[in-house]
């Protein structure tokens, strides 16, 4: 896939198009500090720092409050990741990445510029095993025409449609659609394959397009948008005609 979640590849790309800045002394400090939570295994000290929700790579669920995050931090927490985050220096493996906030080397780890915790970019052994398993049981569980795909992309919901996006391989991105009164264990209504994933700016926010005939499906995700804007929305065109526009959330399995 080209995406994983919200901060997943995104803020490394984005990173390679600002200048890194050297951390101020008040920012190193919060960062000695939270190396040194990591080191000693302080959990609950890390779970303050964080910005709920802790997003992880789809289809695994975010982590949504500091006790949710004390009880799976092992499952994030691997011994490579506390090893990278132990060793590091904040002078020089530390970068201030404009009003993106501040990285460790590479985007492994994303902090606020007042020291809050918002992205971990890292998936350890148990967590890709962990996706493994929902993903085989979610196959279980939908009807068996569309059983079948590679890594799950979203669930979209407008106040009419519930739409799944799943990638078959090969950047070949199936949608799927059911009314909401249906269940995606029903055969769906309607089914499009060799949809195509685009990238819009450098914010993380992109569209998949599915084309059948004279129509065009186009669902939108923003996770860079104005304060109470719609996560995603649905579009569809006939003919490049405008036909149906309706915001969507996004939700999970």
């Amino acid at each position: 896939m080209k995406f994983k979640i919200l901060f997943f590849g995104v803020l490394f790309f984005c990173s390679n198009l600002i200048l890194a800045q050297d951390l101020k002394p008040e920012q190193q400090k919060f960062i000695k500090s939270f190396i040194e939570n990591v080191k000693n295994s302080k959990k609950e000290a890390i779970a303050a720092m964080v910005v709920y929700p802790l997003k992880r790579e789809y289809p695994i669920p975010a982590i949504k409050s500091k006790a949710e995050f004390v009880k799976r931090y092992t499952e994030i927490f691997d011994a490579d990741l506390i090893n990278e985050i132990s060793k590091s220096d904040p002078a020089k493996d530390w970068s201030q990445m404009g009003w993106r906030g501040i990285m460790l080397n590479q985007g492994t780890i994303w902090m606020t510029e007042e020291g809050e915790l918002f992205a971990v970019n890292y998936q350890s052994k148990f967590e890709a095993n962990l996706s493994t398993k929902i993903i085989t049981a979610t196959k279980g569980k939908l009807h068996p025409s569309i059983a079948n795909f590679e890594t799950p992309v979203c669930i979209l919901e407008t106040s009419k449609f519930r739409v799944r996006i799943d990638d078959l391989g090969n950047d070949n991105y199936r949608y799927a659609s059911w009314p909401l009164k249906k269940a995606m264990s029903e055969e769906p209504d309607l089914v499009i394959t060799n949809g195509k994933w685009f990238q819009d700016g450098t914010g993380g926010n992109h569209h998949f397009d599915f084309k059948k005939g004279q129509y065009l499906y186009e669902c939108y995700i923003a996770p860079l948008r104005e304060k109470g804007a719609s996560p995603a929305s649905l579009t569809i065109y006939n003919n490049e005609k405008k036909i149906l526009s309706q915001d969507a959330k996004i939700v999970s399995e």
